[in-house]
Order: structure tokens, then C-alpha cells, then sequence
């Protein structure tokens, strides 16, 4: 049994309530150990200890942050494969993706910032005819909040920590309660690459309990969220009244467009990816398929082909493509909304079912699942299922699919697959989404900005973007 505890000012302190959620590992069901359910007074002494340290941190100089940072991107990488075995045993996906994609993309984030704050310049503007100049401070807040999600546990924790410390700030953190070793595991690597005590504090529990805490905390003046749109609009509503600055990467229903005259097979691959990665469970999945109908036929039965031959199996085996589901109440929620997509007329054309591992019957394993719908209007395609479960249906023009890729609640990312420079410029300023990959996905260059529209949240992460979130400006003019 592992038991997690919560790290502030550099130490590893348990709940001062004592009390402690099961952490449970989704490829076998089991409780493997306990992580604390954090108080106010957890909350609470990890912002005293980031105040504490905020004077100094916000006066070291940036290549100082910068080599700190840089030195924990070398640990992580140093530690590759203990996080990514972690990662696996808490999250449920393969080893192998944890591996190649979560510790690597961690590490990266850290060392983009580090070299990223040396770059962050402010503006200065000359005012002629007035002998006056203008120039912009920017500078860090102060105690920031960052709350991360399950799906990609350190990844998506660390593109919040990363830029919140190279802005000088320190952070009361979150992770998931779902998935916490990762973040846990992080305490070490922080001590031993130098980050000074109280930059980085890390409480576990909760949304309602933990997350509360922060959120409504009067002296954290921002928040970085990354959740579910229900999440989101709570923690605006609470948050607004105070002021603070929010950040919040919410939902995703995304449109994968496909017409007649792509690259076909790079698309189907690629299509497959974009369904099925992570079990489905990361919120730039293409779930809602959109295939121009001349080709229709031809894909669908190419497309389950390729799905049919996706192994299930427990995250530890080399040949897994689709590990667990990150826990019991989620699998049953996905598998809910297979049932509704059947009693709305939809055709399950392959999986559906849930799988049973041998030696890990308990675990939370689920066949990648394909949906023909007859129409757009069903909850299956207006709703987030966020597992691996798509939907396919033919389109007959561009203006159609263009009307059934916005008309959801949500606005995060689509992807469009085209030969046609005209068509991809018409349409990639119609979608209405905060990302756009063309002929591609996740594909990512960590100088761009990455958000959503609509339910998909507020506000922009990556590159400077991130940075000026992370930061106050102040204007001074100066006459002489």
C-alpha cells in the first residue's frame, strides 16, 4: 500500500485532518493506497509557505529560474521510465504511450518555459512630440492556483506549474485526485534540482473539498484550471466575485472532417490515432467523424477493419493499444452513453462491450467502440463521452458539415483532412474552434496557444501566451 501525502514547503506532510481516499489502479481494480483529502488548513499552509517564499522567488533572476527549471526537465527525463510506469499504474494507459508521450511532453514543458522566460520581453513605446516614453512591467502575481485533470495526469500538470514559476510566481497545486502519484513523485525531483521551498506546494483531495479551497481562497489571485465545463462554470462563479484571473481549458466534441480528395491513407491512420489515443480520453479527440459521402462506404469499412485489429490489454504488455478506462464511474458513464446512442437509432458497427483481461477481471477495460448515426441531433454527438467511443455519418457539401461541426456547445479543436487550399481556408475560418489541425492532429509546437471557444473554456495556455496569463502588467510613463 502507497500512501500519498501532500507536499508543502519542500516537505511531505499528511492531511492535518486525517483523513484519506482509496487510489485505485484501473487496469486491476484494486486499492493500491491512500492520498490525503486536504482541508482549508492544508490549503492554508500551503499558501503561507508559497507567501513566504514569493519575495524571494519573484527577485531571483531569470537564469537562475531558468536553470532550476531546466534541471527538473533533465530529472524527469532522467526518471523516465519510474514516471511512466507510475503514470500507467495510476491512469490505466499503456506503458508504452506514458513513455513516449506523457514524462517526454512533461519534461518538455518544463524546459520550454525555462528558456522561454529568458525570451519574454515587455513593450516600450515612445511618445513623440510629447518627450515621453511608455514601457510595460510585467510582473508575477504572487500565490497562483493550478488545478490539473486525469487524463493526462504530469503532463497537463506541468504545463500549468511550469510557467506559473518561471514568472516568478509560487503555486498551491492540485492534481487529480484520480490520478496523484505522478504529481506526488514530482516533490523529490524539485528538492533535488534546487527549486526553493514553497515555490511549488502540492495538496491532494477533492474538487468539492480540496479544489473548493483554492478556488475561494481571497489571497490566490489566479487560477488555472483544466476539467470538465460543469467544473468550469463553478469555479467562475465562485472566482469572479474575488477577482481573480482565470484560465480555464474546459470540454471538447470535436469534428474530424474528412473529403474525398485526402491523402487517404495517412487520413485513416492518422483518424485512428485520434479516435482511440488514451482510450479516447484526451479533449482534442476527433469523436464526431464526418466522412464527404462519395467515399463514405470505402471508410467505414476500412476504418473498423483497423479498429477491430486495436488490442485491449493491460497497460504493462508491449502490444496494447487501448488500456483501462481510469475508473469504474467512468467506464459506466461511457458505457451509459453507448446505450442511449442505441436506444437514438445509432448502429454499433464494432465494440461496445466491456473486456475482460485475464488475471485483471476487475479492471475497467473497454472495446473501442464505432457509432453510425443517422443524424447529428443526438446526444451521443452533442454530448461529452470523453472514452473511446466515435461517431461516424456521410456529408454531402461543405456548407452542410460546416453547419454539424459547429453546432455543439463546444469549440476546442477539429480537424480537417483536404487537398484544397481554398477549401482549407474557407473552412478554417468558419470552424469555430480555438485550434485547427489541417491534414494532421496533435500536432503541437508549444510557442503557439492552445484553448478553446464557446463551453470550451477561457483564456489561452502555451508559449507567451501562458506567461502573460501568469503575470500583471503595469504601464509607466515617464515625460522628460
Amino acid at each position: 500500500m502507497k500512501n500519498i501525502q501532500n507536499y508543502i514547503n519542500g516537505q511531505y506532510e499528511d492531511p492535518i485532518s486525517n483523513e484519506w481516499l482509496d487510489n485505485y489502479c484501473p487496469a486491476s481494480g484494486e486499492v493500491y493506497g491512500k492520498i490525503p483529502n486536504s482541508s482549508k488548513a492544508d490549503v492554508e499552509n500551503a499558501y503561507i509557505a508559497a507567501k513566504s517564499a514569493f519575495p524571494v522567488w519573484s527577485q531571483t533572476t531569470l537564469e537562475e529560474r531558468s536553470r532550476i527549471l531546466i534541471k527538473i526537465s533533465e530529472l524527469l527525463e532522467t526518471h523516465l521510465q519510474r514516471f511512466a510506469e507510475a503514470e500507467s499504474k495510476d491512469n490505466g494507459k499503456p506503458i508504452s504511450l506514458a513513455k513516449a508521450v506523457d514524462i517526454p511532453r512533461a519534461a518538455s514543458n518544463f524546459r520550454f518555459f525555462g528558456n522561454a522566460i529568458t525570451q519574454f520581453a515587455s513593450e516600450s513605446h515612445e511618445s513623440v512630440g510629447q518627450d515621453a516614453i511608455n514601457y510595460t512591467l510585467r510582473q508575477p502575481i504572487g500565490v497562483v492556483g493550478c488545478i490539473s485533470p486525469w487524463n493526462l495526469p504530469v503532463y497537463l500538470f506541468t504545463w500549468k506549474i511550469a510557467p506559473a514559476i518561471a514568472a516568478g510566481n509560487c503555486v498551491v497545486a492540485k492534481p487529480s485526485e484520480i490520478t496523484p502519484l505522478t504529481a506526488y513523485l514530482l516533490g523529490d525531483i524539485c528538492n533535488e534540482a534546487g527549486l526553493p521551498k514553497g515555490v511549488l506546494n502540492i495538496v491532494h483531495g477533492l474538487g468539492t473539498t480540496t479544489g473548493q479551497a483554492i478556488i475561494e481562497h481571497p489571497d490566490i489571485k489566479a487560477v488555472s484550471f483544466t476539467g470538465g465545463t460543469k467544473t468550469g462554470a463553478h469555479i467562475a462563479k465562485v472566482s469572479a466575485p474575488l477577482f481573480k484571473k482565470l484560465s480555464l481549458e474546459l470540454g471538447g466534441k470535436n469534428p474530424n472532417i474528412i473529403f474525398a480528395d485526402c491523402d487517404y491513407n495517412d487520413m485513416l491512420e492518422t483518424t485512428v490515432r485520434s479516435s482511440f489515443s488514451n482510450q479516447g480520453q484526451i479533449c482534442l479527440c476527433g469523436s464526431r467523424i464526418f466522412v464527404e459521402a462519395s467515399i463514405y462506404d470505402r471508410f467505414k469499412i476500412d476504418f473498423i477493419k483497423k479498429v477491430k485489429q486495436l488490442k485491449v490489454g493491460h497497460p504493462s504488455e508491449p502490444k496494447t493499444d487501448i488500456g483501462a478506462l481510469v475508473s469504474k464511474p467512468h467506464l459506466e458513464k461511457v458505457m451509459n452513453y453507448i446505450g442511449i446512442a442505441k436506444k437514438e437509432n445509432g448502429t454499433i458497427l464494432c465494440g461496445g462491450k466491456p473486456v475482460i483481461v485475464k488475471g485483471y477481471e476487475n479492471g475497467y477495460y473497454l472495446e473501442p467502440t464505432v457509432i453510425e448515426v443517422p443524424t447529428d441531433e443526438c446526444r451521443i454527438n452533442q454530448e461529452e463521452v470523453f472514452g473511446p467511443v466515435v461517431t461516424i455519418m456521410p456529408f454531402n457539401t461543405e456548407d452542410d458539415v460546416l453547419q454539424m461541426a459547429n453546432k455543439v456547445k463546444y469549440g476546442l479543436s477539429a480537424t480537417i483532412w483536404t487537398n484544397d487550399l481554398k477549401r482549407t481556408m474557407r473552412m478554417s475560418n468558419q470552424i469555430q474552434a480555438g485550434i485547427v489541425w489541417v491534414n494532421t492532429w496533435m500536432m503541437r509546437d508549444l510557442r503557439t496557444p492552445f484553448g478553446g471557444v464557446k463551453a470550451s473554456g477561457i483564456g489561452r495556455e502555451g508559449g507567451f501566451e501562458a506567461l502573460r496569463f501568469f503575470t500583471e502588467a503595469k504601464n509607466v510613463c515617464i515625460k522628460y
